[in-house]
């Protein structure tokens, strides 16, 4: 496999980061280097601040632009290719496999969707955001009409529909998971978004499909659009998607083996930004979803 053309990362520091050390901001916000490499690139003059060699020691301002440069690197593999549901001058509609990142970050830079797209569709951006493990269907701008059309009525006028397998017999048919999500302190990852009861109003509308061995198929509608609203809610009420790693909680049923979280985008609706015409777009859980329900025996109740 051969490198990348490496990156060069660039930020506008907030207030968060005001009186904080270079070496300390820079150790806490990009935890794939130790603070002994962040030392010895600071010193090296490879972080740059507002245009100039920044020391380790020195303290920082909100506001300020923090630069630094990653040599190029060989990325983890991934899935590099996708599905055209739908293309037309404003919007593309496509279908993202599972294991591919949507956007650069964790290690990725090329196998990414963003990537992909540019190269065939250049300008094409992807509206918002499925987990690298998630499969289905995304929708990607191509103009700034569509752009800004779409988002403005994200909450309100995109109808989000997807399947999941998660842990457990679930004992309803029918349900509003409601909890509120925001940030929380991670012993590892720093913050995450999870379960916070002075987060932002989260709902969703999830519908028992199928119960099976151990596991309960669903189908969620998003009500509202947080990061990872879908793993937090499920895990909420104690049945985490089978493969999730992060929302794990304390769940002592039986431990289901699954490389990715059981979730996929299985529609998504909209009305179009030119024309008002309402559209909706379908794709059915690929293999490894299927042959993971099939695995499971199905549970009659």
């Amino acid at each position: 496999m051969s490198l990348n053309q490496g990156y060069t990362y660039r930020e506008t520091l907030g207030p968060a980061a005001a009186q904080v050390t270079v070496l300390e901001y820079l150790s806490r916000s990009y935890r794939h280097s130790s603070a002994d490499e962040w030392r010895a690139r600071i010193l090296a003059g490879k972080v740059l601040l507002d245009g100039s060699p920044a020391g380790p020691e020195e303290r920082l301002r909100g506001g300020q632009i923090l630069a630094w440069r990653r040599p190029p690197w060989q990325e983890p593999a991934a899935p590099l290719g996708f599905a055209v549901l739908y293309r037309d001058e404003h919007l593309l509609a496509v279908a993202k496999p599972a294991g591919l990142p949507t956007l650069p970050g964790g290690g990725f830079l090329n196998n990414t969707l963003l990537t992909l797209l540019g190269r065939i569709y250049p300008g094409a951006t992807p509206l918002h955001r499925l987990g690298r493990g998630t499969s289905g269907v995304m929708l990607c701008a191509r103009t700034q009409l569509a752009r800004r059309r779409i988002r403005n009525l994200w909450e309100t006028n995109v109808q989000r529909i997807y399947r999941t397998l998660v842990r457990g017999l679930v004992d309803w048919e029918e349900s509003t998971i409601d909890t509120p999500i925001g940030a929380v302190p991670h012993a590892l990852l720093g913050t995450v978004f999870a379960a916070n009861p002075h987060g932002k109003p989260s709902r969703s509308r999830v519908r028992v499909l199928e119960r099976r061995a151990d596991a309960s198929l669903v189908e969620v509608e998003l009500l509202t659009g947080r990061p990872h609203q879908i793993r937090i809610h499920l895990a909420a009420v104690g049945h985490p998607l089978v493969g999730e790693r992060v929302y794990i909680r304390d769940y002592a049923g039986r431990k289901i083996e699954s490389m990715r979280p059981m979730l996929h985008a299985r529609v998504l609706g909209f009305a179009h930004p030119r024309t008002g015409q309402r559209m909706s777009f379908e794709r059915e859980a690929p293999d490894d979803f299927r042959a993971m329900i099939e695995s499971l025996h199905l549970t009659r109740r």
